[in-house]
């Protein structure tokens, strides 16, 4: 299952199917007993996908096969035992993918020409995702980080490998000579390899950036790199072979402490902009907002959901989960298009909006 949505992932999943790409959306559960109900709801839901299929005749006899075919393929691909919060199955002629999300769905059926992707970008926004670089003498390893663990990142040179005929890190490390192994030039070139990589990779994919290793290390790639001068440093040896749980349990309380000081500024700047009247709440306000494009920034707390309707003009009206016209995924269309306009997309935790009903923004005029 899928987990890391970068840019270029985004763009591909964007891109025009022959019809039908169908979206397959349901909640899942992390933990039990709720969980027991997904294995069930997660088949109901692929049966309707192919009930929808079959009543379709816009869709040729082969097609169709070939897509509920993809559909059977990607639900093999499915592992409730790592379930999330929600599930999307993308599934159309030659292809199919299984994304395991970290922000609940509405459970849903969608026929198009493209992937229904706002869910998607919305989990990954409300993930503050970030990178984590391990560095040691021998290993670069990159980490892909979420809100609640990291996973290895396995592309784009990553990880880096170096072997020299004696060479033994663990070895230096006991007799105390790590430090001029990190003088040692031939050291110093790979961490400028490392440091390289990386910045090809952060013009891609632009996050916050932590950087774990002995302080030798830390010091060396600060003299020879350029893009890890900004990180964050954690002082932590041995997470360049480490398991992705050693990793996380080291940089944890900095992720924390960094999320804090996000919410902090958040808070700030929404009250100055009351105070100059580009304040906007409430999530009728700021779905008109997103959609005109005037929305510089927009805070949403983490668990915050509303269903509603459109109200036959341009407000939107409440309306009850499972009515026909009903929008059950209105926050992460707003997000969505809030990214999509350049405004910067703050997931804060709940409560910190007051009364503003869970959604606020910062106007640009």
């Amino acid at each position: 299952m899928e987990h890391a949505l970068s840019p270029a992932t985004l763009s591909e999943l964007r891109r025009p199917r022959a019809y039908p790409a169908v979206s397959v959306l349901t909640p899942t559960h992390r933990r039990e007993p709720e969980n027991a109900q997904d294995p069930v709801r997660l088949r109901n839901v692929v049966a309707e996908a192919k009930k929808q299929l079959e009543a379709d005749p816009a869709v040729p006899r082969e097609r169709r096969a070939d897509v509920v075919r993809q559909l059977d393929l990607a639900l093999a691909d499915v592992d409730l035992a790592h379930a999330e919060d929600g599930l999307v199955i993308f599934a159309a002629p030659g292809e199919h993918q299984v994304w395991s999300l970290s922000r609940a769905v509405p459970e849903r059926v969608v026929l198009s020409d493209t992937f229904l992707t706002r869910n998607l970008v919305s989990a990954q926004a409300s993930e503050r995702p970030f990178w984590v670089l391990s560095v040691s003498a021998d290993r670069a390893t990159l980490w892909n980080g979420g809100v609640d663990r990291v996973t290895e990142h396995r592309a784009g040179g990553f990880p880096l490998t170096r072997t020299r005929e004696n060479f033994d890190a663990e070895r230096l490390e006991r007799i105390g000579d790590m430090p001029s192994t990190f003088r040692d030039e031939d050291t110093r070139h790979f961490l400028r390899d490392a440091d390289t990589a990386l910045a090809k990779l952060l013009r891609e994919e632009p996050r916050p950036l932590y950087i774990t290793g002995e302080t030798a290390a830390l010091s060396a790639l600060d003299d020879v790199g350029s893009v890890t001068k900004d990180a964050v440093h954690v002082p932590h040896g041995g997470l360049a072979h480490g398991t992705p749980d050693a990793v996380w349990h080291a940089v944890r309380p900095l992720v924390a402490a960094e999320a804090r000081k996000s919410t902090d500024a958040v808070t700030l700047e929404l009250e100055a902009a009351r105070g100059r009247r580009a304040f906007a709440a409430g999530v009728d306000e700021i779905w008109q907002s997103a959609r005109e494009g005037r929305l510089r920034l927009l805070a949403v707390e983490e668990n915050y959901r509303v269903t509603v309707r459109d109200g036959g003009g341009d407000h939107l009206i409440p309306a009850e989960s499972g009515d026909l016209d009903a929008r059950e995924d209105i926050v992460d269309e707003i997000v969505e298009q809030c990214l999509e306009t350049g405004a910067d997309v703050r997931f804060v935790p709940d409560g910190t909006l007051g009364g503003s009903d869970g959604i606020a923004g910062v106007l640009r005029y």
